[in-house]
């Protein structure tokens, strides 16, 4: 267990935050179709490692449970 750190609470909050930008990015794909630019491809990138990181990182957390004791 880490001293400090997000809580357990905040974890959760964060995969869940992950979870709704991977839908809404998935939902912008399916709506608007595949970028043709470079300039599209290089926001869909973004947002895929920025929420994909954030999920697996929680997620590696909260697995662990490698956050501090709630008192």
């Amino acid at each position: 267990m880490s001293k400090y750190g997000p809580s357990r609470r905040d974890l959760r909050y964060r995969a869940g935050f992950a979870i709704a930008g991977l839908s809404m990015t998935a939902g912008a794909l399916a709506y608007r179709g595949w970028p043709t630019g470079p300039g599209g491809w290089e926001a869909i990138g973004i947002a895929l490692v920025f929420f994909g990181g954030t999920l697996i990182w929680a997620m590696r957390k909260l697995i662990r449970q490698d956050y501090p004791d709630e008192t």
